[in-house]
């Protein structure tokens, strides 16, 4: 069954290098996964009317993550991507704490 990952940024242009780097770190390991990027104000919108697995924000919008878990929280896990993580758009390990968050 297909997992999805919903990553959260201000605009969305790094982040979506990002996921190109995670969908070929999920795809080395075998897992089906559907990644993708939102701004924050789509994906606010997006996660309460669409099945997501977990939510992921990116590093510049950090200061949203208390208010994305009361929101989601009872129902999709929420993590911010750690700051190396992005910065070196490690994808193997941005799918390895979705994976963890998705247990």
């Amino acid at each position: 069954m297909t997992k999805t990952i919903m990553l959260a940024c201000a605009a969305g242009m790094s982040t979506s290098l990002l996921v190109t780097k995670m969908e070929q770190a999920a795809t080395e390991k075998g897992l089906d996964l559907s990644i993708f990027a939102l701004s924050l104000a789509e994906a606010e919108d997006y996660a309460q009317n669409n099945p997501v697995d977990v939510i992921l924000l990116g590093p510049q919008v950090a200061y949203n993550l208390k208010r994305f878990q009361e929101l989601f929280s009872d129902t999709i896990p929420v993590a911010v991507i750690p700051m190396v993580d992005y910065g070196m758009m490690n994808g193997a390990k941005v799918v390895e704490l979705a994976e963890n968050l998705m247990r």
